[in-house]
């Protein structure tokens, strides 16, 4: 093993990674101004599921996926070939379905006939339904309750588990997560769908155990800090990022790893178009997540500890005590030498003593001589 991994096993790699927060806080504040400036000006791309379309239903006994899809899609851009078309998908073992961007009743019809044709079907075995905007709107309205009641929940059990300090520290890593995963979709141009919203709920659990494991070694490093004068509160909480800094990066490979194949060999190599928005989501989520807990939450958690007077008075008692040896040697030992030198050096003008060796009085005692 070479030798940094050995460090960083062992935890002994000495990153300076709070002592460099402002870089890191810097980082996050440019990441947030291009999500907050791509959100506000490209947007996103809404799904048809968010703006409302048709959805074709026909039974498995049609033919394979790949048979339907190719006829229903031939249907519906044989009357619109401007539409929109999301991939099929199959319900139970029933039936599979096809939704398109919205389409006239004429158009509808056309498309059902074309169908029908096509895969040999009877008129009754083929439904032409009008998907709402209302059930997108359903799907967000609920997720954000659940985002919320999450972020709730997981403020009162940081609470209760740590204190409020590591608990606004894990939220404020959490919505840099959401923030930055939503940036990055919005310059992609991925579809958002119910998809994309499930795998945003996937991420924050990811996000909150890997916060949590770095904090619980933060506690451990920092229990009973204030009654110590060799080590402050940042560098206590910087080791543990150390010691966890391995753990971090095992755990973001093990997650990424299965997470990228899904997206960029499922999706993109084998063309399973339905799962590139659930592993774009998933992946960007996660490589955030793992930057966000290393790099952001214990530095935010350390800035807001900070604020606390007993641990502020702590930090400047230790840099105090450090500071006090380096004066020692210019103030206090020429004082000493010089009080010594005083006792033994001879007066100007006093005649020198001859034979007399260190250490040793340079006569006899009065009391022995004869």
């Amino acid at each position: 093993m070479s030798g940094l991994a050995s460090r960083l096993y062992s935890g002994d790699a000495g990153f300076q990674i709070v002592g460099k927060r402002k870089l890191w806080f810097g980082v996050a504040g440019g990441m947030l101004l291009i999500a907050i400036l791509a959100m506000s000006i490209i947007g996103f791309k809404p799904g048809i599921e968010f703006e409302g379309g048709n959805e074709f239903t026909v039974p498995v006994s049609a033919g394979s996926s790949v048979e339907v899809e190719k006829a229903i899609d031939d249907a519906i851009k044989s009357v619109d070939a401007e539409a929109s078309l999301v991939p099929v998908q199959k319900v139970g073992d029933a039936a599979y379905t096809v939704r398109s961007s919205s389409l006239t009743n004429e158009q509808t019809e056309a498309v059902k006939e074309k169908i029908v044709t096509t895969l040999k079907l009877n008129v009754d075995d083929v439904s032409g339904n009008r998907v709402s905007q209302a059930w997108g709107a359903q799907v967000t309205e609920q997720a954000l309750i659940g985002l919320a009641l999450f972020v709730l929940v997981v403020s009162i059990y940081l609470v209760i588990r740590f204190e409020w300090q590591m608990a606004a520290a894990a939220v404020a890593s959490l919505v840099f997560d959401l923030v930055a995963t939503a940036a990055v979709y919005s310059l992609v141009g991925f579809e958002v769908t119910p998809s994309t919203v499930i795998g945003f709920l996937t991420i924050l659990g990811f996000a909150l155990y890997d916060v949590v494991v770095v904090f619980d070694k933060v506690q451990e490093n920092t229990r009973g800090i204030t009654g110590s004068s060799t080590q402050t509160y940042a560098e206590a909480a910087n080791l543990a990022l150390n010691q966890t800094f391995m753990r971090s990066i095992n755990t973001a490979l093990v997650a990424l790893l299965p997470v990228g194949g899904l997206l960029f060999i499922g999706a993109g190599l084998l063309g399973a178009g339905t799962l590139k928005d659930l592993g774009l989501v998933l992946f960007i989520g996660m490589g955030t997540a793992v930057y966000s807990s290393l790099f952001f939450a214990t530095p935010v958690l350390v800035w807001l500890k900070e604020k606390d007077p007993k641990i502020a008075n702590h930090t400047a008692r230790v840099l105090a005590r450090r500071a006090a040896p380096a004066k020692s040697p210019a103030g206090d030992l020429p004082a000493q030498v010089g009080a010594g030198a005083g006792s033994a050096a001879p007066k100007a003008g006093a005649k020198p003593t001859v034979g007399a060796k260190a250490g040793r009085p340079a006569g006899r005692p009065a009391g022995k001589r004869r």
